[in-house]
């Protein structure tokens, strides 16, 4: 059983779990405009995850929360550096324009972890800016990668999938905004340092309220879509509704960020039916 507590800890730690979120909501994309799957840009998608959060959060400028992962620093380090290697030889399988973007979506969450602000600030301690980014970032690699190569980006409703995406992710960031109150600094300005966690809760609703109707501006959408949508809606109020600053360890950090993956499994399951 110690085994098990031990695997599962590293899973979420090295950030494999929220890579494969990442990865999920990729291949929605993929499905919805029905493009050509690519398995190699899946893989590189996942892999520079690993990458990208592992530096962020283990850089040397994490809160002091995170110093009980020090004890398995190590192994994390050696999982990101095979996991940026990986991802380093899947480049070379890639189009040009997957590496502009990738290297443009880079070069934020690199502006997230290293102070070139000035006055050793990143983006991160930019007050209010730190769920905005990382939203950004998110709905950049779930809904332009996959599609950079395939049709116009410019088209209506990939405009529209990327604004969903963005606010989807801000209201799967709450609960974690919410259980870090009582760590992060004043001067990061969060939401509910700002409102409150009850009123947080409402701005989760608004958000998740705005994720849905946008499907209804699409100019195509499906019953796939609709529905999967709708239920993933209800789960993700619930999460926010129960979300609370003495939240259970593994409560954002695993199911809240297990949203997108139990949205994927829902989506494949209803195409094979309806």
């Amino acid at each position: 059983m110690q085994g098990f507590k031990d695997i599962f800890k590293f899973y979420i730690n090295a950030s494999f779990h929220v890579a494969l979120a990442v990865v999920c909501l990729t291949d929605i994309t993929i499905q919805e405009f029905d493009v050509p799957g690519n398995h190699k840009l899946l893989l590189f998608i996942f892999l520079a995850t690993i990458t990208g959060y592992n530096f962020v959060k283990y850089a040397g400028i994490v809160n002091l929360h995170h110093l009980s992962l020090a004890k398995n620093l190590r192994q994390i380090q050696i999982s990101s550096f095979v996991a940026f290697a990986g991802m380093v030889f899947l480049a070379f399988f890639q189009s040009v324009s997957v590496l502009l973007f990738s290297g443009i979506l880079g070069l934020f969450t690199l502006s997230y972890a290293l102070p070139l602000f000035g006055n050793n600030t990143n983006l991160r301690g930019l007050t209010g800016l730190k769920i905005f980014v990382i939203a950004f970032v998110w709905a950049g690699v779930t809904v332009l990668l996959p599609l950079v190569d395939q049709i116009n980006l410019w088209k209506w409703d990939v405009v529209m999938l990327f604004l969903q995406r963005f606010f989807l992710i801000l209201a799967l960031i709450l609960p974690f905004e919410i259980r870090d109150l009582q760590f992060d600094i004043a001067q990061l300005g969060t939401i509910p340092q700002k409102f409150g966690v009850r009123r947080t809760r409402i701005v989760g609703l608004v958000l998740i309220c705005i994720f849905v109707l946008l499907e209804f501006f699409k100019h195509q959408t499906s019953k796939v879509n609709s529905i999967s949508l709708i239920l993933v809606a209800i789960l993700l109020i619930i999460l926010i509704r129960y979300s609370t600053i003495t939240q259970s360890k593994y409560y954002a950090s695993f199911w809240v960020e297990s949203v997108p993956i139990l949205w994927w499994l829902l989506f494949t399951v209803l195409i094979g039916i309806i």
